[in-house]
Order: structure tokens, then sequence, then C-alpha cells
């Protein structure tokens, strides 16, 4: 089994609800790390090209970057969307990743699990 990972950061501000109680509008650096795997590799003896992944990585990251999670896209509080946690936001991007690189990576491949870290030491992990 071969394993690659791409990584990028955005910025953003979030307000979660926790416990009936809503947080006070606060902002991180998150990191996020996309696994693939593979158990063989391409005609180029490649998992996924690195640069397809990252690209695909940041477009959906692009969406979220400078912004208050609470009121765009899944997230969007108004619109009835979800509370915009670290686990929801690595499931998202999970799910997008998959979509997005689903054709360039089958049969070989498949992006196994993301990764979202808040602050040093505060990281959740998606893998279905």
């Amino acid at each position: 089994m071969f394993t690659i990972t791409v990584q990028s950061t955005f910025s953003a501000a979030h307000a979660l609800s926790i416990a009936g109680q809503r947080e006070t509008l606060h902002g991180h650096d998150f990191v996020t790390t996309v696994e693939i795997q593979g158990d063989r590799l391409d005609q180029d003896g490649l998992v996924c090209d690195f640069h397809t992944a990252k690209a695909a990585l940041e477009a959906i990251l692009d969406e979220f970057n400078n912004s208050n999670l609470n009121e765009i896209g899944p997230f969007n509080q108004p619109a009835g969307g979800i509370n915009p946690t670290a686990e929801n936001i690595a499931k998202y991007i999970f799910n997008e990743m998959h979509s997005r690189l689903d054709e360039a990576l089958e049969p070989h491949a498949k992006v196994t699990a993301v990764s979202v870290t808040e602050s040093p030491g505060c990281a959740t992990t998606y893998r279905p």
C-alpha cells in the first residue's frame, strides 16, 4: 500500500454551538491534511500527482479562507447549516476531495482520510 499526503492552511472564524450555548466568534489558522492511498501505482509511478491533489484541496479551502464559516456553504447557520466544528469541516473536505478526485484516482487509489488541526494539539481526523 502506498500513501501520499497533501497539506494546506486556511484562516477562518467560527462560533460553535456547544451544549446549546453559542461560543464567541473566534478565528484559527486551520491546517488541513488529506491522505490518499493506493494499492498500486499508475503508469507514471504515482498514487496521485501531488499537484492535482493539492490543487483540489486548495480550491476547496479557497471557499473558506478569510471567512466566517457560520455564514458560508454547508455551515451557513442562518440557512440551517451544520455546526462548523473541526470534525464537520474534515468530513466536508473529505467528501469534496472524494468527488473532485474520484475519476483521477479510480480504480487504483482513493482518498482515505482528512485531518483538520485548529491549533497545536487540537486536531481531528475523518475516515469513513
